[in-house]
């Protein structure tokens, strides 16, 4: 029997040994591109929550305005499991803790928080 016979389907077989492997590297690939998406979700949600809330009046009004302003552009995935925290008088700081999702957004979350924090100073409300 001539080799090239012998041979035949040989790349197939190759093929479908290492399928496993290139599927795992691929899942794992994807799992590493959403927690660096999340991580920017944070900063960005913490970034538009303070920027809201150096313009909001102190106390109550801050604080919702604030979160909403973080909570804004998320999706529901990421806006299920978020956690927004505002504070700070003359400089406005917001925290913004989110799941990082496993696979699919909005279906299983990992029990890790990624953390996304900025602060600006207030703006003066008395000047013209």
């Amino acid at each position: 029997m001539p080799l090239e016979e012998r041979d035949k389907g040989q790349v197939t077989i190759e093929f479908l040994g290492m399928m496993p492997t290139i599927i795992v590297t691929l899942i794992a690939l994807w799992q590493v591109v959403l927690v660096g998406y999340t991580f920017v979700l944070a900063g960005n949600a913490a970034d538009e929550a303070v920027r809201e809330g150096t313009a909001a009046a102190p106390g109550g009004p801050r604080e919702a305005a604030c979160e909403a302003a973080a909570l804004k552009h998320l999706s529901e995935a990421w806006r299920s499991g978020a956690d927004v925290s505002c504070g700070g008088s003359g400089y406005v700081t917001a925290a913004v803790s989110l799941d990082v999702p496993v696979l699919f957004p909005g279906v299983l979350s990992v029990p890790i928080q990624i953390r996304g924090h900025a602060g600006a100073v207030e703006e003066d409300k008395g000047a013209p």
